[in-house]
């Protein structure tokens, strides 16, 4: 599989002619049986998605024999709103996976939507996946009002609940949001080392890490001495992995959210689940890579203008920010990295050509 390298000299159009002459001959047979859905029927037809079905895929000759210890574990969240996003998001995984009869996904949802789950099973009939529920009583009281009504979502928070909601076999998850595609195997990911560290992810210690921050925050005697004793840093909690036991052991759903007990009583923060992650973890996580995560290419929280790429190699593309890339590519308005999302789209009805 491979990964693409930027430079600020090579143009745009050169990546997405990479991007697209990449095509894999690698066809699956990953079986379904173990799809744990409490729903009274999950059967469906072909017919009835509105997604063309996806290719299969088959592990290559170096995989293992499919052993439970070579699993590779991924967990997204589940909304009839994302789900094109959440499509593309599993197709890139599958299409740049060595071995993709490895992976098993784990979605989280609110409900059961029976048109959600039909259009899985229709586009890829041979995905491994389990669905669990999660219950939005937990969280809803504990949400505050951020800059955007997206991040006020109570599936915005399930990551904080994830190792709560798994099953305790699985000791290791990569979390992913569903605006991204994923351009180089994941077991590279997979397989990045935790060391003694719950949480692995690319960290940004250039940014100004303050402004996450309110100045009720910073003016509080007590609040920042949280971050005694460790160098805090910005990371993007749409990609990452981690130590489901070292987790739960440590109660770090419980510590997160604390802080968002505290954020209903004094506001020190605006942008949704992201501060409460950074007040208990930021300092404090392995870092890996940037490749993993070129964020931001949906623009800022509220306006969402175009970005572009930053120079580098890149296994991740995270559409990160307001602006969405099916939404843009749609209203025929599209910043020059949505065409890099383009490839994976399986939406039946979408027209967008690689020429406007």
């Amino acid at each position: 599989m491979a990964f693409w390298i930027l430079s600020s000299s090579l143009p745009l159009l050169g990546l997405l002619s990479l991007l697209l002459s990449h095509q894999t001959s690698l066809i699956t047979t990953t079986n379904t049986d173990n799809v744990n859905i409490q729903v009274s029927d999950g059967r469906v037809g072909s017919n009835s998605s509105v997604f063309r079905e996806a290719p299969a895929f088959r592990n290559g000759e170096t995989c293992g024999n499919n052993l439970v210890t070579d699993r590779i574990h991924v967990a997204m969240t589940l909304d009839a709103n994302y789900l094109r996003g959440t499509m593309a998001a599993v197709l890139s995984i599958l299409q740049h996976s060595t071995c993709p009869e490895d992976v098993t996904f784990h979605f989280l949802w609110v409900r059961h939507e029976p048109e959600v789950f039909s259009s899985i099973k229709a586009t890829f009939p041979y995905l491994n996946f389990k669905v669990y529920r999660f219950d939005v009583h937990r969280v809803r009281g504990l949400i505050s009002k951020s800059i955007r009504q997206a991040l006020d979502q109570p599936l915005n928070y399930a990551r904080i609940y994830l190792a709560n909601l798994i099953p305790n076999e699985v000791k290791r998850v990569i979390y992913l949001d569903s605006d991204l595609v994923m351009v180089d195997d994941l077991a590279k990911l997979w397989k990045v080392d935790l060391g003694d560290k719950v949480l692995a992810a690319p960290e940004y210690c250039q940014a100004n890490f303050t402004v996450y921050f309110t100045g009720a925050f910073w003016s509080d005697p007590y609040m920042p001495r949280t971050f005694e004793g460790r160098k805090p840093c910005y990371f993007n909690t749409g990609v990452l992995v981690m130590d489901v036991d070292k987790w739960r052991q440590g109660n770090y759903t419980k510590k997160v959210e604390d802080w968002m007990v505290l954020q209903k009583q004094k506001r020190i923060y605006q942008l949704g689940s992201l501060p409460p992650f950074l007040l208990v973890l930021a300092g404090n996580i392995m870092p890996i890579d940037h490749r993993w995560n070129q964020h931001g290419l949906g623009g800022d929280n509220v306006e969402g203008k175009c970005r572009e790429l930053h120079p580098g190699p890149i296994s991740l593309l995270h559409w990160s920010g307001k602006g969405k890339p099916w939404l843009r590519l749609d209203s025929r308005k599209p910043c020059s990295v949505d065409h890099l999302w383009a490839p994976y789209d399986l939406y039946r009805s979408s027209r967008h050509s690689f020429e406007e």
